[in-house]
């Protein structure tokens, strides 16, 4: 049974081929893909190909000195290329390739906190103030907000394996120029490896709904991309959990062997990863694993790059859902970049809580990921979720920002629902863009988003930073959750169309028809 059976389209004069084709097909698909005016479509004549009772023929688009014209009636339409997917396939190795790209993204997010969630020992040891050390943290939305185009560019001409091949071998060589910095005097060098590990973060935290969309199956695809994201917010648990637990000195020669500790045996990691990501990574199954995704494949042939970002730019649901993303995004990496300036300002001598109350918010708020994402597979209940996530994101920050003035206990248990919220948010806002804009690339959606993110947290890590150093810490969080608060209204407009959905729902009635 082909994925979309086609009816049988009888034509009796050359002159009308073209034109009858292309219509049925753009009426069929309910798409208009950028033909070229230099291009036409040929019909290879081909007798009926049954299959008990679908039907199939090849459809080419090419130039018209390439070929001659093929007349005759009795054509059997279909689309190139899903004559390969007349039939969706699952592999087992879908689950290699999430657990290898988990790994992948969880050793470059672990070196994102790795200096700012002991701010105090780092500042101590390279003699430099909080906001430069806050910087290395910022390093990776400077980098991205330029650089998401390209990265998405080459995302789509090059495919996942080569994107995920360069971003693990750049994240190791970033690792091994970090172990050449554990002297007091060579923090511009630990400042150059993070700018390359920053750099490679490029080729990460776009990649999870394209894994989805590409290796996992229609009802798997929302529950995939939260683990993607998984892999992302374990790496940032570990980073809020290792270096308070490994650098605890306040001697300096101690402090440099305990860097070392950490820089070595991030490089190691991360080279052994590189290896097991070059022997077992791999691009794309041989068919694809939905009808949505097999329909997309085609569709994307004729999606230029360009072309899908004006679409995206020009989209105003999508632009609500982009502004609300970041700041969202954007205040949970200020609260994570400037947690242990909030904790000692509120509770001096209380450092060393910083790196536990930051893995409480990231462990608990995996568990929000999976979850929302297996209620999205469940419910298909987009905008409910999302809005959901949203509400609960600003109750449980306006209670975080009530409880530093109180026990440092209270901390510890608000951090959970904090965390569940607004960590839980993150993949359900990559799946809610990717629905919206179907049958635009998920890379290109996770791409605007994700830059939203990085430029809404620069300003608020920038503006944070100076508000708890100067206003101190009650000022800087009540600034946040008005900011969140217009965050939620924004999700509230947005009111975007269940595209995706809506072609797996056709896919089905074609096939049952």
């Amino acid at each position: 049974m082909v994925i979309l059976a086609f009816e049988i389209i009888t034509i009796g004069h050359q002159s009308s081929l073209q034109g009858s084709l292309k219509e049925t097909i753009m009426e069929r698909m309910e798409v208009l893909p950028s033909w070229n005016d230099d291009s036409s479509i040929i019909a290879s004549y081909n007798s009926i190909n049954s299959d008990e009772d679908s039907t199939s023929c090849v459809i080419n688009k090419m130039h018209p000195s390439d070929s001659s014209p093929t007349s005759g009636t009795g054509l059997t339409v279909g689309i190139r290329g899903l004559e390969d997917r007349s039939k969706v396939e699952l592999y087992k190795k879908r689950f290699i390739i999430l657990f290898l790209f988990c790994l992948y993204s969880a050793s470059n997010a672990f070196q994102w906190l790795q200096y700012t969630i002991i701010t105090q020992k780092i500042s101590t040891f390279y003699k430099v103030d909080n906001l430069s050390v806050n910087l290395t943290s910022m390093l990776y939305m400077f980098v991205f907000v330029p650089g998401t185009i390209p990265a998405s560019w080459l995302l789509d001409r090059k495919g996942l394996r080569f994107t995920v091949l360069i971003g693990s071998f750049f994240t190791f060589v970033g690792a091994l120029v970090k172990c050449a910095s554990v002297q007091p005097d060579r923090f511009w060098v630990t400042m150059i490896g993070q700018t390359i590990v920053a750099t490679c973060n490029l080729f990460v935290i776009n990649l999870p709904p394209r894994i989805a969309a590409v290796w996992f199956g229609e009802r798997e695809v929302s529950t995939a991309t939260s683990i993607g994201v998984f892999g992302n917010q374990l790496g940032i648990c570990v980073g809020f959990f290792l270096p308070p637990l490994i650098v605890h000195s306040s001697n300096i020669d101690e402090i440099s062997k305990q860097l070392a500790y950490v820089f070595y045996g991030t490089a190691v990691f991360t080279g052994l990863l590189f290896i097991a990501i070059v022997l077992f990574f791999e691009d794309k199954p041989k068919k694809s694993p939905s009808n949505s995704a097999a329909r997309a494949n085609f569709l994307q042939e004729d999606l230029y790059f360009l072309q899908s970002l004006k679409a995206l730019i020009t989209d105003l649901n999508m632009v609500k859902l982009t502004l609300s993303y970041g700041i969202n995004v954007g205040i949970f990496y200020a609260i994570s970049t400037i947690l242990e300036q909030m904790i000692s300002s509120a509770f001096p001598g209380h450092e060393s809580d910083a790196g536990n109350i930051g893995a409480i918010i990231t462990v608990v708020g995996t568990f929000g990921s999976m979850i929302s994402g297996f209620i999205l597979d469940k419910t298909h209940r987009y905008k409910e979720t999302i809005l959901a996530l949203y509400l609960f994101s600003f109750i449980g920050l306006i209670g975080f920002t009530v409880v530093l003035k109180f026990n440092i206990l209270y901390v510890y248990i608000i951090s959970a629902p904090l965390g569940f919220f607004m960590t839980g948010y993150l993949p359900i806002g990559f799946e809610y863009a990717a629905e919206i804009t179907y049958p635009q690339p998920e890379g290109n959606s996770a791409s605007l988003l994700n830059a939203s993110a990085q430029f809404f947290g620069i300003i608020m890590i920038f503006g944070s930073t100076l508000l708890v150093d100067r206003l101190g810490h009650l000022i800087c969080n009540i600034i946040l959750c008005a900011i969140l608060f217009i965050g939620l209204i924004l999700t509230s407009l947005t009111n975007g169309e269940l595209k995706r959905r809506q072609a797996t729902l056709k896919s089905h009635e074609y096939m049952n028809s």
